[in-house]
């Protein structure tokens, strides 16, 4: 199964604007959360239709809705009719294989991005995407699957820490981005850490081991590079576009999002060149010590192409000599060629030459 592209044949034909999902499903089933808060109080319930919600939306002055599963697509169409999102929106948030993006209207925010984690079973880079919708007082995230990186913004919201339940949700919006982007430096510092390791490795002992290794990060940064440059292009998006459900008390927090999500691609691209530039290492060491295997051997060919020359043209056919009528001279012959080929294997092993 590819990483790189998700495939898009059950869309081919498909009426634009009409809802599709796109990918795996993550999730047996979907999963509605709501969050209702203000200054003063907070609820948190699990809903099981999405016609439980209208009466929970006007009770609150901020909300948070999060729908984990997007298989449903009648249930994306619910929700689409109940707050009047677009078809096409709908479209995008069904796709897995969207490309993250931004979109700044008067009256609702819509982005797209990838949440990244690490597989610990098949030791690789996964994503997950991540839609948001914001309103005025509601936030409505659709994501893949349970579990995510937001707990500690649930947090926060239960027990009353930071500034979140006295901003507004344009201010929730910006924590959700926040954690991604932290988790985005958090896994590229990881990565760095293996892609450093690898130089003294490979100027101490290269061998076939530390290539695959190489290729492996080699993909895995191009998987991450993926999902970080369109990611920082739609970030790039809320310096320059202005709406009302962004205030002047929000938008220092976007603009220092987007300083994050640039040092996540400047450690893509430094990485990256690291990884080029460790290739050229491997090679011109693997080059420099197969010429100092020819130079060996070409030293020893030297000396025994005259000894060689000599008994091929004599043939050693004397009339006296000795070992020709020693008993065990065959087997001693044999022996001596053993030992010569176990003597040569032992050198080159040793030489880690194979």
């Amino acid at each position: 199964m590819t990483r790189f592209i998700t495939k898009q044949k059950h869309t081919k034909h498909v009426i634009p604007g009409k809802p599709v999902f796109v990918g795996s499903q993550k999730e047996e089933n979907t999963r509605i959360r709501l969050i209702g808060y203000d200054e003063d109080e907070i609820i948190e319930i699990e809903l099981q239709t999405i016609s439980e919600l209208s009466n929970y939306l006007n009770k609150y002055e901020k909300t948070w809705i999060n729908i984990d599963g997007l298989h449903d697509v009648e249930l994306l169409r619910e929700i689409g009719k109940l707050f009047d999102i677009h078809t096409l929106i709908l479209e995008d948030i069904a796709n897995t294989g969207q490309r993250p993006r931004v979109d700044i209207e008067e009256n609702y925010i819509f982005t797209s991005i990838k949440m990244m984690f690490l597989d610990e079973n098949k030791h690789q880079l996964e994503a997950e995407q991540i839609s948001m919708y914001l309103l005025k007082n509601i936030l409505i995230t659709f994501q893949e699957k349970q579990g995510d990186v937001f707990e500690p913004v649930r947090d926060r919201l239960r027990n009353k820490k930071g500034r979140v339940r006295n901003y507004n949700v344009t201010y929730l919006k910006y924590c959700l981005l926040d954690l991604i982007v932290d988790n985005y430096n958090f896994l590229m510092e990881t990565f760095g850490e293996k892609v450093e390791d690898l130089e003294d490795k490979i100027l101490l002992e290269p061998n076939k081991n530390i290539l695959e290794e190489i290729n492996k990060n080699k993909i895995e940064l191009n998987y991450f590079r993926k999902a970080i440059r369109p990611a920082r292009e739609a970030i790039s998006s809320f310096k320059d576009f202005k709406t009302d459900l962004i205030t002047k008390k929000e938008q220092p927090f976007f603009n220092d999002l987007h300083d994050l999500i640039q040092r996540s691609h400047d450690l893509v691209e430094n990485y990256k060149n690291m990884l080029s530039e460790q290739l050229t290492v491997y090679s011109t060491n693997v080059n420099n010590r197969l010429n100092d295997i020819m130079k060996i051997l070409t030293i020893f060919s030297v000396i025994f192409i005259p000894i060689t020359f000599i008994a091929g043209v004599y043939g050693t056919n004397f009339e006296y000599i000795p070992e020709l009528t020693y008993r065990y001279g065959y087997y001693a012959m044999l022996g001596v060629i053993m030992l010569i080929v176990v003597i040569m294997l032992g050198f080159f092993k040793y030489k880690k030459w194979f």
